[in-house]
């Protein structure tokens, strides 16, 4: 019986996305970029028309699952594609330690 747990346990282990650590220093210097559209308050993006989320204070887990998807075409949007394409995990996960650090006014 005692197998059984944790061969439950080892298999939803296996089945969580995992995620770098993330260096908030290293991150702010890296979202500078993001900076340009996320760090004006109440901005609408031109093309195509929609306002812009802040990041300040969201969950590194869903910042991470967000560019990735945004890198890999999964979530289309041609513009966060641009700017995610490049991206490796680690400047990733430094962008949401960054943000999930900030404030939520930004």
């Amino acid at each position: 019986m005692k197998f059984a747990r944790w061969g439950v346990l080892a298999l939803v282990a296996a089945t969580v996305p995992a995620f770098a650590e993330g260096n908030v220093e290293a991150g702010r210097i890296k979202a500078n970029t993001c900076m340009g559209c996320h760090g004006i308050p109440n901005y609408n993006n031109v093309y195509p028309t929609y306002r812009v989320p802040k990041l300040g204070g969201q969950s590194a887990g869903y910042l991470e699952a967000a560019l990735k998807a945004y890198k890999s075409g999964e979530r289309p949007h041609p513009t966060m594609h641009a700017q995610a394409a490049s991206l490796s995990d680690q400047d990733i996960a430094d962008i949401a330690a960054f943000f999930t650090a900030a404030p939520a006014t930004h």
